[in-house]
Parts: C-alpha cells; sequence; structure tokens
C-alpha cells in the first residue's frame, strides 16, 4: 500500500512538472503585461516537434512534407542538443509574438486578445497538421534515462519521470532568482505595480516586458521537450495542455512564480491520485479543484488581493 501511495505521488509530481513549466510563463506573462495568451499552448507545440526533430529523424507517411518527398526529417542530434536549442528558438518566437501579436494589442479588451491569440493557436495547430499530417510520433526517450531505477519502497520506477521532475525544480529555481533578485526582477514587478512611475523615472519598460514574454515562451518550448517523451506527439497537444495550464494558473494565483508551482503540484497531484481510484473522474476533478479554490480565494492560493483571474 506505501509503495502505490509513493508511486501515485511522484506521478502526480511529474504531471504537475510538466503543467508547472507551462503555466509559470502563461502567469508571468498575464501578470506583468496583463495580456491573455491564449496562444501559450501553440508554443509548447512549437516546443515538442522542434525538440522531435533535432533529437530523431523520423519517417514521415502523411502530410505536405510526406507528398513533397520529404519521406525522412530529422538531425538526430539527440536529446541534449534539443534541451539547448528548443529553448532558444522558441525564445526567438517568443519575441517576434510578442512584437508583433501582443504588443498591439495590451490597450485592446481582454476579448480581443482572447480572440487573437485563440486564433493564432488554431493556425499553428493547422500548419502542424498540415505539414506533418494527423498521425502521432514517438517521442523516444534518451538513452541515459530511458530505463527503470530502483528507489526504496517503490521498486522499479521510469527514470526519465525523475529527470522532468529535477529540471523543472531547476528552471523554476533559475526564474524565481531571476525575478526576485535582479535588476530586470526589480524593474518588472515595479512595472507591475504602477507602469506609469517608472516610465517617469525614465525607464522604458518595452525591452523588459519583451525579455518577459520570450522567458515565458521559452519555459514552454521546454516544456514541451520534457514532456515530449511522455506522451504521444502530435498536433492537438498544444490545445490539450492548454487548459490545465490556465487552471493552474487560477489556483496558484496570476503573477505568482510559487503559486503556479503549488497550483501545479496540486493539479498534478489531484488528476494521478483520481487516475488512480477513480479515472473515469479525472478530468472532472481538476476542475472541481479550480472552483473549490476560487470559492474560498478568488485572487488564487498565492495571488494578490488586488488581482483576480
Amino acid at each position: 500500500m506505501l509503495a502505490e501511495v509513493l508511486t501515485v505521488f511522484i506521478n502526480g509530481l511529474q504531471q504537475g512538472a510538466i503543467y508547472v513549466l507551462v503555466a509559470i510563463g502563461l502567469s508571468i506573462i498575464l501578470g506583468t503585461l496583463k495580456f491573455v495568451n491564449f496562444a501559450h499552448g501553440a508554443l509548447y507545440l512549437v516546443g515538442t516537434y522542434v525538440g522531435l526533430l533535432v533529437t530523431l529523424e523520423i519517417q514521415l507517411t502523411d502530410g505536405k512534407l510526406a507528398e513533397w518527398g520529404f519521406t525522412s526529417i530529422g538531425l538526430g542530434w539527440g536529446f541534449l542538443a534539443a534541451l539547448v536549442i528548443v529553448p532558444i528558438v522558441v525564445f526567438a518566437v517568443g519575441l517576434l509574438m510578442e512584437r508583433f501579436v501582443a504588443r498591439p494589442f495590451y490597450d485592446r479588451p481582454d476579448t480581443d486578445q482572447i480572440l487573437l491569440t485563440f486564433g493564432l493557436a488554431i493556425v499553428v495547430q493547422e500548419v502542424f497538421k498540415i505539414l506533418f499530417g494527423g498521425q502521432s510520433y514517438n517521442f523516444a526517450r534518451p538513452g541515459w534515462a530511458s530505463g527503470p531505477v530502483d528507489l526504496p519502497i517503490i521498486g522499479a520506477f521510469p527514470e526519465w519521470r525523475l529527470y522532468v521532475i529535477g529540471i523543472t525544480a531547476v528552471l523554476v529555481a533559475g526564474v524565481y532568482a531571476l525575478v526576485e533578485f535582479t535588476d530586470f526582477g526589480l524593474v518588472v514587478r515595479a512595472g507591475t505595480r504602477d507602469a506609469e512611475m517608472v516610465e517617469l523615472l525614465g525607464i522604458k519598460l518595452s525591452r523588459p516586458y519583451l525579455m518577459v514574454f520570450g522567458v515565458g515562451a521559452a519555459l514552454a518550448g521546454v516544456a514541451g521537450v520534457v514532456g515530449g517523451p511522455l506522451y504521444a506527439v502530435n498536433p492537438n497537444i498544444g490545445t490539450e495542455i492548454l487548459v490545465p495550464a490556465f487552471l493552474v494558473v487560477v489556483i496558484g494565483g496570476v503573477g505568482s512564480i510559487t503559486g503556479a508551482v503549488l497550483g501545479g503540484i496540486l493539479l498534478g497531484e489531484t488528476l494521478a491520485i483520481l487516475v488512480a481510484v477513480a479515472p473515469q473522474w479525472s478530468q472532472v476533478g481538476i476542475y472541481v479543484l479550480a472552483a473549490v479554490v476560487l470559492l474560498a480565494r478568488p485572487q488564487g492560493l498565492l495571488g494578490s488581493e488586488e488581482v483576480t483571474p
């Protein structure tokens, strides 16, 4: 019994780790820039496919690329190369998105932002579907973490799940340090509270905001890489991860990194427990959790009083 409980707990941490990586970027973008980015899942999708193509060489049987004669595509450079290249690529995509998509809509109503970014997400999803087809691809785990590891009490446990938790912990600590203990983070936090005063002090906020968007996008890209070996890779994964990520932001509190971590862990553990004891209620349970938190604390568990989802 204890072994089963610990297994479910670690599985919940692993699932929550993926949600945390996506939700932190979503939370800091929403909390800092006040921009509702429904295209954040598309960044996860881009990160997964770029990571797949950097890591492996895949065989194409469907989609326009196969019709154009590309029966095999990919660099085959390995997983470590993907962990380096993907954040850079998705960071650049995030910069372009902020400059040409988000920035013109900062002063527009939330509904306009939602319609714009949701439409962009659908376009990106359909582009990948056209190019690669609707089939699912297997994102193989790296050879150095493909087997089980022997844990006390639990016994054999998939090693890659532990790596996902570890990678997430390192990245979260890095982002938290960047936001809380650097001059860049000080400017961003000050701009969140009173942008007009910061501008009057001679600090141009457009550049820090651009970097915030890029960092949030890079985190979603990394989530796509580390989560890729855990799930089937297809063009729908971006929209599938978006709703849980928003629930994490709602539960933890908009703009709070620690809130996103807490929300991700709670959501992941809830899902893991329900999958183990009542699979038919697993998806319903995460919405019930979000509803209970909002009823008790509308701004989220660690959200500021003046910020409500």
